[in-house]
């Protein structure tokens, strides 16, 4: 095969790469492209996974969007009510994320953010339940393979913190504050996990592209 050969079947198989890995995304996802709704999202969820460094008035404002136009697309509920949590907007919060739950039962983020929620609203027995039930479902789902990411918390540190707070969240009531702080860190390293690996995706899918 010539030199000029060579180079171009490895440009394509950058290209066949790229596009296998994008499809199986989008299959796994059963994301549909919607470029007004879907850059709103995007938006929203990128600001919100910065944590501390993110604009919460600014994920806020998309997320909003996203959920008039289409509160069952993909988990935008969950997010802006995760944001509202954020803000110390804890009744607004905790309206969204029942919604959430109404759409998805099984959301394990918005079932411990919702859990999060009673707490800080004084529904303490209520939120000592839902947490339970949010932790154990968390600690089931987030393995390998977790929002379809091959690879999911390498380090242990999700896991640690999974058990931290299960820890404190079966000695009750009087571990309220523990608990809260607890859980509040293992949201963040929850999402911190989702950044890099979202990021992390984008640079192998740009390094594939060639750009």
């Amino acid at each position: 095969m010539s030199m000029n050969g060579a180079r171009s079947y490895s440009r394509w198989t950058k290209v066949v790469w790229a596009i296998a890995l994008t499809s199986f995304t989008v299959s796994c996802t059963h994301y549909i492209p919607r470029f007004g709704i879907g850059e709103k999202y995007e938006e929203g969820k990128a600001q919100f996974l910065l944590g501390r460094t993110g604009d919460m008035d600014v994920a806020i404002a998309a997320l909003e969007t996203v959920v008039k136009e289409d509160p069952k697309y993909n988990d935008s509920l969950m997010y802006l009510g995760r944001a509202y949590y954020r803000k110390g907007r804890y009744f607004d919060a905790y309206e969204i994320l029942q919604r959430a739950l109404a759409v998805n039962k099984d959301d394990e983020m918005a079932w411990i953010a919702i859990g999060l929620t009673q707490l800080r609203l004084g529904q303490n027995d209520k939120g000592i339940e839902t947490l339970k039930g949010g932790i154990t479902l968390a600690s089931k789902v987030m393995t390998n393979g977790y929002k379809n990411y091959i690879y999911w918390d390498t380090r242990g540190v999700i896991s640690a913190a999974i058990r931290r707070s299960a820890f404190l969240v079966a000695k009750g009531v009087e571990e309220r504050n523990g608990i809260i702080e607890s859980t509040d860190r293992l949201l963040a390293l929850i999402d911190d996990e989702d950044n890099f690996q979202r990021n992390s995706r984008t640079q192998t899918i740009n390094s594939l592209y060639g750009r």
